[in-house]
């Protein structure tokens, strides 16, 4: 294995490494030391709650609030399941191996017992979005239960991840608009796209050791293809914001940021290396700010018409 790839993500500082066990194992087992999955199911829940027509300010700013707690809420009880789902995967990958049910730290009961309070929270937030998200939470709840279960049998799960982890623009959309249109769709589409070309870098990292015990991955997959495909992927994901923006009538404001945006999407992609895996974790990361900008655009294009 080189260099290079054996690494963890886990970061064990700060306020989480001063927690008593089993409160920290917890924390780990929620991914409360790596706040950059939250953010990339929020993102595009902001990206649909501005997006929608008619919703008054004061409902998109409720919203706002409700789907940044949900986001935290539902991203961690994902990562719950998957590490239910994976635990025996998990202990063979370098940068998986700490976690805490891979580890050991935590039993399986346990975990079941944090994924339960965290799914109440969920339902918590749910019963103040409009009748719209509930139609929506079953299918949302349907594919972060089968997520995990995507690398078993498909080269795909990447795509698969898009689809879990995008729900938060439909849901966004219907809890702004009140239903969901066939520009809702397309944001929909946009973001899965999204998501699939960065998860497919994150994936990089574990190239070996999938190839090692069996476990696909478009990542593995598209390896030797690897900057067409992520252009090929973020380069649709532009193409459908801009249709979706031009639809709903946004203002100029949003085409500043959004073309910003698409600069850094391009500037990741030309720099893309599949064999550094620490270059690509942070590249991964890298798409925080540019859905923070893509939200901005969203805002001030729908806000400053």
């Amino acid at each position: 294995m080189s260099q290079t790839r054996a690494h963890t993500d886990i970061r064990l500082t700060g306020r989480i490494a001063r927690l008593p066990e089993p409160w920290r194992s917890y924390a780990l087992l929620a991914r409360l030391d790596r706040p950059v999955g939250t953010w990339l199911l929020f993102l595009p829940g902001i990206w649909g709650l501005f997006l929608a027509p008619h919703a008054t300010i004061s409902t998109r700013l409720l919203d706002t609030a409700l789907f940044g707690f949900g986001s935290l809420v539902m991203r961690s009880a994902g990562c719950v399941v998957n590490d239910i789902w994976d635990r025996d995967i998990d202990a063979k990958v370098t940068r998986t191996a700490g976690r805490p049910l891979a580890s050991g730290a935590l039993s399986l009961k346990q975990g079941l017992l944090l994924l339960a309070v965290l799914l109440l929270m969920g339902l918590g937030v749910l019963v103040c979005l409009p009748f719209a998200c509930w139609v929506l939470a079953p299918l949302a709840l349907l594919l972060v239960a089968l997520y995990p279960a995507a690398k078993r049998v498909t080269w795909w799960p990447q795509l698969v991840m898009g689809f879990t982890f995008g729900f938060g623009a439909p849901m966004g959309y219907a809890a702004a608009g009140g239903s969901l249109d066939a520009n809702g769709l397309l944001l929909y589409a946009a973001v899965i796209v999204w998501q699939l070309g960065f998860d497919t870098i994150y994936g990089f990292q574990d190239m070996d050791d999938d190839a090692r015990i069996g476990v696909r991955s478009t990542s593995r997959l598209m390896e030797t293809r690897a900057r067409p495909f992520i252009g090929t992927c973020y380069g649709a994901m532009l193409v459908l914001l801009a249709i979706v923006a031009i639809h709903a009538r946004l203002s100029w404001v949003f085409w500043p940021p959004f073309l910003l945006a698409g600069y850094f999407l391009l500037q990741q992609v030309r720099l893309l290396d599949p064999h550094d895996a620490p270059a690509c974790l942070r590249d991964f990361r890298r798409n925080v700010p540019i859905g923070l900008i893509l939200a901005l655009a969203f805002v001030a294009g729908r806000l400053f018409g």
